[in-house]
């Protein structure tokens, strides 16, 4: 039983936050420097970390990407990027200055062609993000609600040839009431392929529930911030692939 574990750098005005459902109103700010964040993580003992634009998303455009690019060049760990990424240039823009994994989201549901054609030209270096509100695809930061079933279009992704999928169920995300194993269960059974659950996590006991089940790994944010455990703690818990 082992999991991937990834800390979460969420990033907005160039500081470390934390959103309560995605909701830009609730914001908690937990550090000054992102950077600096993803240091500790990596002297912890992180083998990915996931940093998020929340700016980027919402604007559509890369804002913070400089911390991220920081973090990919200066750091010995992996980075994995989502927000605010709409076009090939984007995704150049962070692959070729050293980050090793690119989210689309809100441009995979705007222009699911584009994001085949991607999936297909940059391979494992692209992860397709699908964030559920009641099932469906939200957008653009969450503001926006699709009529498209996060389960559909996993499926139409994993058979053009992706193979991660990062799976946030948006009513547990920032609450630390669990996550959605089931929905991230359905997910990785609709695929085939693997999935990184986010959203909910709130202990220990949360991270090797996900385990159990398979899944890939586990995106961990607002717990660490809160101390509920440490990232330590959590790689001696469940390991990682």
């Amino acid at each position: 039983m082992s999991l991937t574990i990834y800390p979460a750098i969420d990033m907005r005005g160039g500081k470390c936050v934390r959103l309560l459902q995605g909701d830009y109103d609730q914001e908690t700010i937990y550090g000054d420097s992102p950077f600096d964040m993803a240091k500790s993580f990596a002297a912890d003992g992180a083998e990915w970390i996931h940093m998020v634009d929340l700016d980027g998303a919402k604007d559509g455009k890369r804002v913070n990407d400089r911390f991220v690019i920081e973090a990919a060049q200066k750091l010995q760990v992996n980075i994995q990027i989502g927000g605010g990424i709409r076009s090939e240039e984007d995704i150049l823009h962070y692959l070729e200055s050293g980050v090793n994994r690119v989210i689309i989201g809100s441009i995979a549901v705007s222009n699911p062609e584009f994001a085949i054609e991607m999936i297909k030209k940059y391979g494992g270096k692209i992860a397709v993000g699908l964030d559920a509100k009641n099932g469906y695809v939200a957008t653009h930061g969450w503001l926006d609600t699709s009529e498209l079933k996060a389960v559909e279009l996993g499926k139409r992704f994993a058979e053009a040839g992706a193979e991660t999928f990062i799976f946030t169920d948006i009513a547990t995300d920032g609450t630390l009431a669990g996550p959605n194993i089931a929905a991230v269960c359905e997910m990785a059974e609709a695929t085939g392929k693997n999935v990184i659950a986010s959203g909910g996590v709130s202990s220990l006991g949360d991270l090797k529930a996900i385990a159990s089940k398979g899944i890939q790994g586990a995106i961990v944010g607002k717990a660490l911030y809160e101390n509920r455990f440490t990232l330590k703690e959590a790689l001696k818990e469940v390991g990682t692939r």
